[in-house]
């Protein structure tokens, strides 16, 4: 019930996919408002997944949004002011940045306007390897652009209890990250892969999947954890 905009960064636009919002070439969201400064307002798209959760979609046009904010002043700054002017008269509970796989201007912007960080890790080794490199930017980014930057979540994912690695994994990550770590953890399923070739997310899709039911869980405890921080 609570009021949520999804904001897509990544070119793919796996998010939108998934959320069953438009993101053909040339439909206008995440490059507009980076690139040339259109409000947030005019591009934000309700999603049939609820009634309270809006998207600003993303396409292919955001590959080339990475060499266009080079020459930009404050370029790493676009969404922060973006954001604040449209949440002053569109107030939301939750604002998810949804990053593309890699560490340039797109995901920088994305950690100078986010408060929180929520770091997905699939339960593979390669996996690894990815997050002490985050890591490091994440330190930057506090130390110049965001002092109010935190890492607050880690999520476990793809979890298939059948390998050792996988419980290897899980074991290494909640030994780093033992506060942030949530207690639910993900497991492969087949709902989750097919819901988004159906446009949408995998509480529609199947909602009493092993999939779904961990992801309400997860939802669940991050909204608890909130919770106890406020009162």
């Amino acid at each position: 019930g609570l009021r949520v905009l999804v904001v897509d960064l990544d070119p793919q636009g796996n998010a939108s996919t998934a959320l069953g919002v438009d993101h053909s070439l040339g439909t206008p969201g995440t490059y507009e408002v980076l690139i040339e400064g259109a409000p947030i307002a005019d591009h934000v798209v309700p999603s049939a997944e609820a009634s309270t959760l809006f998207a600003l979609p993303a396409t292919v046009d955001l590959v080339g949004a990475e060499i266009q904010l080079v020459s930009v002043v404050a370029r790493e700054n676009r969404l922060a002011r973006a954001l604040k002017a449209y949440l002053a008269d569109h107030p939301k509970d939750y604002v998810i940045l949804d990053c593309p796989p890699s560490l340039g201007l797109l995901t920088l912007n994305a950690l100078v306007a986010a408060q929180e960080i929520l770091i997905p890790i699939q339960c593979e080794y390669y996996a690894l390897e990815g997050v002490s490199q985050l890591l490091n930017t994440i330190n930057l980014v506090k130390g110049e652009l965001n002092d109010d930057l935190t890492l607050d979540t880690v999520l476990l994912t793809m979890f298939d209890g059948r390998t050792k690695l996988a419980a290897q994994v899980a074991a290494e990550v909640r030994t780093h990250f033992p506060d942030e770590t949530l207690n639910t953890v993900v497991p492969r399923s087949v709902r989750i892969s097919e819901a988004p070739s159906f446009g949408q997310t995998v509480l529609t899709y199947d909602p009493g999947s092993t999939g779904a039911q961990a992801y309400r869980s997860v939802a669940r405890e991050i909204a608890e954890r909130h919770a106890r921080r406020e009162s």
